[in-house]
């Protein structure tokens, strides 16, 4: 019956005994990010060579709490790029929000908050420093909690020195 369903499979896994040996090694130590981990247990349950057990499908999702879409791409993952690109997290291309402020932009935001606040203001504050920007087209928009991140960032040190 076990060979039935794998050749159904379009993905099907076969791990070498170093490989069997990695992910038992990894689940032993119990310190990976979980997802880590359950990648390494799908691996294993769904081993058809030798050493492994060849669990079924349906068998692996219910014993280890998981959904098929997760199964098919730990299994497809592992066939087209190799173990390690299953155990390692991809990184990011790009941020998944692009920076509101570059350093030039970064500039002009501190160079207007360190300016005189309008007319009948004491400072300015972090709303009107969110209109201004907009106005001047430093920025297309913002809002007032990015604008204080960012300033947050840069007058920290000087904050900290002047306190002294």
């Amino acid at each position: 019956m076990a060979a039935k369903e794998i050749s159904v499979k379009k993905y099907v896994v076969r791990l070498s005994g170093a490989e069997r040996e990695q992910l038992e090694a990894l689940l032993g130590k119990g310190k990976s990010p979980a997802q880590r981990l359950l990648k390494a247990r799908i691996l294993l349950k769904a081993d058809v060579s030798e050493a492994g057990e060849g669990w079924s499908d349906s068998r692996i999702i219910a014993a280890l709490d998981t959904s098929p879409s997760m199964l098919y791409r730990v299994r497809k993952q592992l066939v087209e790029e190799g173990l390690e690109a299953v155990l390692s997290r991809k990184q990011r291309a790009a941020p998944a929000v692009a920076r509101i402020f570059d350093g030039e932009k970064e500039a002009k935001l501190i160079a207007l908050a360190c300016s005189k606040p309008p007319k009948g203001r004491a400072r300015w504050t972090l709303r009107l420093l969110e209109n201004k920007v907009v106005e001047l087209g430093i920025v297309e928009r913002a809002s007032d909690s990015t604008i204080g991140r960012t300033l947050k960032k840069t007058r920290s040190s000087r904050i900290a020195g002047s306190a002294g």
